[in-house]
């Protein structure tokens, strides 16, 4: 009896131990530690629905936070290390999608799909 308990705890502790497998990341001052974070959740995991890659634990999620990291710490901009996610997983990866070109339905589609939903209120209210 004390063998088979003494079996289950070390299978339990074997098995266990990939849930503690997490990532530590040092930095060199508080500030790089607030950038990598505030970039990690303003990009979207390419996996993942619509989480960012703070909240995913896929193993692509990881290699960006894992490139991030070294980004953040070789001294590149947040508009770069943006950019460099960008090129490999395209402008869906920014939750702050740029205000230019191929971006403007996204930006100024809410606004043009209220004004018809006005417009067709009114027109119907008059007739």
């Amino acid at each position: 009896m004390i063998i088979k308990k003494r079996l289950t705890f070390v299978l339990f502790i074997l098995l266990s131990t990939p849930a503690f497998n997490q990532m530590v990341y040092e930095f060199e001052d508080s500030l790089q530690e607030k950038r990598f974070y505030s970039l990690i959740s303003e990009i979207r995991c390419p996996k993942c629905t619509s989480g960012s890659i703070a909240s995913s634990d896929v193993p692509v999620s990881r290699d960006i936070k894992n490139k991030v990291y070294e980004l953040v710490l070789d001294g590149s901009t947040d508009k770069e290390i943006k950019t460099y996610v960008s090129e490999r997983f395209g402008d869906f990866s920014d939750y702050r999608p740029a205000f230019e070109g191929s971006n403007y339905p996204l930006w100024f589609g809410p606004f043009i799909f209220l004004a018809l939903m006005l417009i067709i209120f009114f027109i119907k209210r008059r007739v």
